[in-house]
């Protein structure tokens, strides 16, 4: 028989045909009715921040200088415990104290003691290339700012507001930065002003009394009265000791600091600069 000459289909045959394609479909939709809905893709967990001790050490000092701006009872307890007599005798006392005999030099060792430490830690926390890009990008950005107000088109001011985004997330980081140094700052600040004050309080009038100008003083001694208390001579000469001080030493410090960046960042002779065309 040839391929011309081949039976066509009967009826019955379609008819079983067709029963067979709607009993797959049937099963198949039964299949879908009853397999389980389809679970969503697990979420990725955010990432956890990472525990820096430094981090806790500037929050921790900053608010113990704050508890001990509070709480007189509590900054007198930590002043004596560095020792502020020859019967209250302490680490930092033992030092610099010279049985309250020297209480200039005291002052003047206990100030620099401070600025020193507050500097290390403020030049530690404090990227200076950065803090001196930002404060360049600061001016540059205000003027085009300024002439973009000036011309009154919106899309010159629109334009600038991915740029003032990005110089306002920079001055955060820098302003964040400083504001860890200042953490150990204040933290010291408090502790060891509190500390010469309890030293020159428990001293007696021999030790206490200095010539200054030609005139002997008391350094418990009122130099600004207002009712009945006022700003003592010893905090006045004391903020003279540690203000130069705090300068001189933040000024070496960066210096040193930038010299380092210096040789540790080379700068590329002209023409040689990745990206720029000779």
């Amino acid at each position: 028989m040839s391929a011309g000459d081949r039976p066509l289909p009967s009826s019955s045959d379609e008819e079983e045909t067709d029963e067979e394609t709607t009993a797959d479909e049937t099963e198949e939709d039964e299949q879908e009715e009853t397999a389980p809905p389809s679970r969503p893709a697990p979420r990725t967990p955010a990432p956890r921040p990472n525990f820096k001790i430094s981090t806790f050490l500037y929050v921790f000092l900053g608010l113990l200088g704050l508890y001990m701006l509070i709480d007189q009872q509590f900054r007198n307890g930590i002043a004596d415990a560095l020792g502020v007599s020859p019967g209250k005798g302490g680490p930092l006392y033992w030092a610099i104290g010279f049985s309250s005999d020297y209480l200039l030099l005291t002052m003047a060792l206990a100030g620099s003691i401070e600025m020193l430490i507050t500097s290390l830690a403020y030049n530690y926390t404090t990227d200076w290339m950065k803090a001196a890009r930002v404060q360049k990008w600061s001016s540059a950005f205000r003027k085009v700012q300024m002439e973009a107000i000036r011309s009154g088109k919106k899309d010159r001011i629109a334009a600038l507001k991915p740029h003032q985004e990005r110089l306002t997330r920079l001055s955060g980081e820098v302003s964040i930065a400083q504001f860890k140094g200042m953490a150990i700052t204040y933290f010291l600040l408090i502790l060891i002003y509190t500390w010469v004050g309890i030293v020159i309080g428990d001293a007696n009038s021999v030790q206490r009394t200095i010539s200054l100008g030609g005139a002997l003083i008391d350094l418990n001694g009122f130099a600004v009265p207002y009712g009945s208390g006022g700003i003592p001579w010893w905090f006045i000469i004391f903020s003279l000791y540690t203000v130069p001080t705090s300068m001189i030493f933040r000024r070496v410090l960066k210096t040193w600091w930038l010299r380092r960046y210096e040789v540790s960042h080379p700068r590329p002779p002209v023409g040689e600069a990745p990206g720029v065309l000779a």
